[in-house]
């Protein structure tokens, strides 16, 4: 990193880009095995910490059941 990007707000806290980039990746519908395999992480851990994340899908899921189901 140059040394302006080491002193911005975003050099001091990386996790917190690892974190804002699961979280859309979820929220974006990305399926949790393929999020937990980019991550390297197991599906277990990573919904247990970013579970909480997820939001505003409810529509998109009704709407991939039914379509299932026709």
């Amino acid at each position: 990193m140059s040394p302006v990007q080491c002193e911005s707000p975003l050099a001091k806290r990386p996790y917190d880009l690892r974190h804002a980039c699961l979280s859309t990746w979820l929220n974006a519908g990305v399926a949790p095995p393929q999020v937990a395999e980019w991550a390297g992480n197991s599906v277990e851990m990573l919904l247990s910490t970013y579970a909480k994340c997820i939001d505003g899908q409810e529509d998109l899921a009704c709407k991939r059941i039914e379509a299932a189901l026709e």
